[in-house]
């Protein structure tokens, strides 16, 4: 596989597993479970975090990859928006590092978590790249 499509493919996946973890955290907190014990979801909330807090490290610099890759230009608009998804990428994961801290993590702790928001203002930003990369 060549960089160009690896670092494409990085950065999709990172996307990808982001995105299924807010999916299964909305499932999870719908369920009203007061911890993790006891329940097939509750067995896998921790997985899709830490897979979404190994997603969250590095994605600023797989953003800047596939957009040196696609050579947009003018380079200054999508640097900066790069250093918006940094600093809220940064936010989102001290927010699932904390909820992965806890020693049970129930539906309610969940739910202000899919609340937060810088991970809603980091999923924006991942639609929105999507989008403009594209194109």
């Amino acid at each position: 596989m060549s960089n160009d499509v690896t670092s494409s493919a990085d950065f999709s996946a990172r996307c990808d597993a982001i995105e299924e973890a807010y999916e299964f955290m909305l499932a999870y907190a719908a369920q009203g479970l007061p911890n993790e014990a006891g329940s097939v979801s509750g067995s896998l909330i921790r997985d899709f975090l830490r897979k979404c807090d190994a997603a969250l490290t590095g994605l600023a610099e797989a953003v800047t990859n596939d957009v040196r890759r696609l050579g947009k230009q003018p380079a200054a608009p999508y640097d900066a928006f790069i250093s918006v998804v940094e600093q809220d990428a940064r936010r989102a994961q001290a927010a699932v590092q904390l909820v992965l801290a806890q020693p049970s993590i129930g539906s309610q702790l969940v739910d202000n978590l899919n609340a937060s928001i810088p991970l809603r203002a980091l999923l924006t930003d991942l639609f929105r790249l999507d989008a403009v990369l594209k194109t």
